[in-house]
């Protein structure tokens, strides 16, 4: 289990605490839904047994209802294939792409990504926390299924299986230097906008939970962590602007968050395997 404090819990007590925290906004191709986006707190339970994770869900939502806190919103998501190989976790998403290639091997360079380091400007309580961003994207299976597997990897810019299209295998970078014109990869696929120069990674570090509400309201449950924002999850999302994928996909909730320190449990959770419920 573990916590992240939303922006309006600090608002509310006319305290700026953090320098970054603020309200997640809208980006391109967004449609955030108010009562599924934001809030004080952001509780995130996960266990290896569904049952012992619903019942925790169902006693913190009893005490917040004792204590006067209303849920604002929730969401129960899954891993596919969930695992761990040279040292990524790593999940199948409902597109039947794996995701978690990207992230760091060793957990110092998953702390160097993600926590919060003296001389940034923050407060000294607050060095060793994280930034969280947690996004709601719905899929569009019913249009992406449409698609050849072969169209759908020149999309993503990765073979099913994380093989990069120019032949490298999944531990090795592609040589994006040597497609200037995207032949082998498009310039327009994900993972390409996404981390344009595999020398230089994105500075952040992700694990998504899958999620089904039925009715073809299927997609992920994106979480990332960061030390900075503008230099994490926000530099990617603005180099994705114009993505293939954008037509396959709606953000439609979720929020920023600071994930004070210790933040142990949380690094943990970017490998562990079990079903979580964000709220």
């Amino acid at each position: 289990m573990g916590f992240g404090l939303g922006a309006s819990l600090f608002e509310g007590a006319g305290v700026r605490a953090l320098r970054q925290l603020r309200v997640m906004p809208s980006f391109a191709g967004d449609l955030l839904d108010p009562a599924q986006s934001h809030g004080d707190l952001l509780v995130r339970v996960a266990g290896e047994d569904a049952e012992v994770v619903r019942k925790a869900v169902a006693d913190i939502k009893a005490v917040a209802a004792r204590t006067g806190w209303a849920v604002r919103w929730s969401i129960d998501g899954f891993r596919a294939e969930n695992r761990v190989e040279g040292g990524r976790g790593l999940a199948r998403n409902p597109f039947n792409f794996t995701e978690g290639f990207g992230n760091p091997e060793n957990e110092r360079e998953v702390a160097d990504r993600t926590l919060v380091r003296e001389g940034q400007g923050e407060p000294e309580w607050a060095v060793g926390g994280s930034y969280q961003v947690v996004r709601v994207i719905r899929f569009a299976t019913e249009l992406w299924d449409k698609d050849s597997v072969h169209e759908q990897e020149r999309i993503m810019g990765r073979r099913r299986d994380g093989r990069w299209l120019d032949g490298a295998p999944v531990g090795e970078e592609p040589n994006f230097a040597a497609d200037p014109k995207g032949r082998r990869t498009p310039l327009d696929s994900h993972v390409r906008l996404a981390a344009p120069d595999r020398r230089n990674p994105p500075q952040l570090v992700r694990r998504s939970y899958s999620y089904d509400r039925g009715d073809g309201d299927t997609g992920i449950i994106f979480s990332c962590f960061q030390r900075d924002l503008a230099k994490g999850f926000e530099a990617v999302q603005k180099r994705l602007e114009g993505e293939a994928l954008a037509k396959y996909v709606l953000t439609t909730g979720g929020g920023y968050f600071f994930v004070p320190p210790p933040c142990d449990a949380w690094i943990d959770a970017l490998r562990d395997g079990g079903p979580g419920t964000p709220q």
